[in-house]
């Protein structure tokens, strides 16, 4: 029956979406629907929860189960596993659950990897063929319709997602500045503003909702990610950093402006057309990567301008 197993290490929900693109073409390629093994922080479960063409199982990898996880995949019988890693653990849990073919990235290699170049060039070299970066998320129409009547999204208004937090405080551009984004916009085009943020983000949001351009602004910050896609694929927007809402987004075909000023926009910016993308003064998305520390250095004037020319 030719079942096929992808493993994936990275645990980030963006990193997911960046490697969606690749996990649906190999499932076209097999001509069946793969199996996943991903952390639970991917949510892989979720995003691929309409989308049993490509995906028919995500199985939940631990950090430390390790016999665990062969354990859990053994009886299923996999003839083929595609490893996005360099993971001597993770291929070693591939041989002992016996899968015999077992593709993987060159061990000890992760040093300078570009994420989403080194995925779609393993990709490629395994199908010799070229495929493209983007991809979709499959949702039921019912849930979007329920969403845009529960949250009243019509075309008179602009419908925005915006990601005021990150994964860190050096990749979080000041709360107040996105405040007065919002106010700018909204003095152009009446305006919704979703926002999206985990709950230990409540801190930001608040600041948003207190503001004069809180009543403008719903906050997803209580909903999980099967509730928030429906009502992000609603949105033609989006502002923010280098999040994984953001990259939900570019899934969504939302329209995004993606914010970097401490992560390199060649490996996370540049994998989808849908993103345009803001870095530091005196910075290139090149020379933008981890430790540029840029946020003191990104332009209010510019971000306004390339918000001003997403919606135009």
């Amino acid at each position: 029956m030719n079942k096929a197993l992808i493993i994936i290490k990275s645990p980030g929900i963006g990193d997911l979406q960046i490697l969606l693109s690749n996990i649906h073409q190999l499932s076209k390629e097999i001509g069946r629907p793969v199996s996943v093994l991903a952390q639970k922080n991917t949510r892989a479960k979720a995003v691929f929860t309409h989308n049993k063409q490509h995906v028919d199982e995500v199985i939940d990898l631990g950090q430390k189960d390790f016999f665990n996880i062969i354990n859990k995949i053994k009886s299923k019988k996999f003839e083929q596993c595609y490893i996005y890693s360099d993971s001597i653990r993770l291929y070693f849990i591939a041989k002992l659950s016996g899968i015999k073919k077992i593709y993987h990235y060159p061990f000890f290699s992760k040093k300078r990897k570009n994420f989403y170049k080194t995925a779609q060039e393993f990709t490629e070299k395994i199908l010799k063929r070229k495929i493209d970066s983007a991809s979709k998320i499959y949702w039921d129409k019912n849930d979007i319709e329920n969403a845009k009547s529960k949250y009243n999204i019509t075309n008179d208004t602009k419908n925005y997602i915006i990601a005021p937090s990150a994964s860190g405080e050096t990749k979080i551009w000041p709360i107040n500045n996105f405040i007065k984004l919002l106010e700018e916009l909204a003095k152009k085009h009446p305006s919704k503003f979703f926002i999206t943020a985990g709950p230990n983000d409540e801190n930001l949001i608040k600041k948003i909702m207190d503001s004069s351009i809180g009543n403008s602004c719903v906050s997803l910050s209580q909903l999980n990610i099967e509730e928030m896609i429906p009502i992000l694929s609603c949105c033609s927007y989006y502002i923010g950093g280098d999040t994984g809402f953001g990259h939900l987004a570019a899934n969504l075909n939302v329209k995004c402006l993606m914010i970097f000023c401490d992560s390199p926009p060649s490996a996370y910016g540049v994998w989808n057309e849908n993103i345009k993308i803001v870095v530091p003064a005196g910075e290139t998305i090149e020379s933008t990567g981890h430790n540029t520390r840029g946020k003191s250095r990104l332009s209010f004037a510019e971000i306004l301008e390339k918000s001003l020319k997403l919606i135009s």
